[in-house]
């Protein structure tokens, strides 16, 4: 595998897809650029002008409008980031990197070459409840410190931050699966064994951040339940996900969303999951199941977009 910039320092990027929470995309831009180790690019990709408000006159930030869905725009990052970057760190527009964060990647993809892709550590995760501010982020962070670095073989990298070596993408010609629409649910998985052909996946502990899990944004329940099924079969079929490990995930979401609604969960859409687990499950029992099936489900905004956070992905 191709190293890069051999004898040289790492070009960093960081890419940031969002859709539909202009403010939190803000928030999180205003503190990576005031960050001590800025990253020398931060790209940023949204499906309409207006989901980025107050970035589009700054010099520091290189801003893209691009087709709606997850994938769709995390590819337009890449496409954009291979000219002339090494590692690209993709991170979702509400997660808070420990101002150590890149640096620590950084030396991890310079002293480990066959590191392909790599996920750090999330001290806190807003999902959980009502989701965190900025300020609790930051007091997470500031409270945990610093811990020695520990570099671990892990399945997938966790979109939520998500550290890609692009020289194996640019030889390989990888991509993330624009089948995967809206959210991308599993994008991570996918995209990870995709890439772990040509390197190792890792987990970086000591590279840490917080999730803030704002709410807004989101997708409806069965939308999400629907994905929950199809998409995990979907890549059963591409071979990126093994049988047994799909069929695992689709378990536990399948146990998770029916113990909500038994229990009356109100603050995740339980219901809705469910319901969306029953069609998909449906739809694979007389073959018409696909990931891309969701677009034809009813939704009360069509700004929606923002990826489930690692939690929700475990769940």
């Amino acid at each position: 595998m191709t190293e890069g910039r051999v004898g040289d320092q790492l070009r960093i990027a960081v890419g940031i897809a969002s859709a539909g929470r202009p403010a939190t995309l803000l928030e999180t831009i205003n503190y990576l650029t005031g960050l001590h180790n800025r990253p020398e690019r931060i790209i940023v990709c949204v499906p309409d002008i207006d989901d980025a408000a107050g970035l589009a006159d700054r010099l520091d930030v290189e801003l893209m409008v691009g087709s709606r869905g997850l994938t769709c725009q995390r590819n337009r990052i890449l496409r954009t980031a291979v000219l002339d970057t090494d590692i690209l760190i993709f991170l979702d527009d509400d997660f808070i990197p420990a101002s150590n964060f890149i640096p620590r990647m950084e030396a991890v993809f310079a002293r480990e070459p066959d590191v392909a892709i790599a996920t750090g550590e999330v001290l806190a995760d807003g999902i959980l409840g009502g989701g965190l501010t900025m300020s609790e982020a930051l007091e997470v962070i500031e409270t945990a410190g610093e811990r020695p670095e520990l570099v671990t073989d892990v399945y997938n990298a966790y979109g939520c931050n998500m550290v890609v070596r692009l020289s194996p993408v640019i030889e390989h010609g990888l991509a993330f699966d624009e089948q995967l629409p809206l959210y991308g649910w599993l994008e991570d998985v996918d995209f990870s064994r995709s890439i772990a052909r040509y390197g190792r996946s890792v987990r970086v502990e000591g590279a840490r951040g917080v999730h803030l899990g704002v709410k807004s944004g989101r997708q409806p329940g069965r939308r999400l339940g629907y994905s929950q099924i199809a998409n995990p079969a979907h890549l059963i079929r591409k071979g990126t996900m093994s049988k047994a490990r799909a069929i695992a995930q689709i378990g536990r979401n399948l146990l998770a969303n029916a113990r909500g609604v038994l229990l009356g969960d109100r603050s995740i859409d339980r219901r809705g999951r469910l319901g969306g687990n029953m069609l998909a499950l449906t739809d694979l029992l007389i073959g018409r199941a696909s990931p891309s099936r969701i677009l034809e489900f009813g939704n009360s905004s069509n700004r929606e977009m923002s990826s489930p956070s690692i939690a929700t992905k475990r769940r």
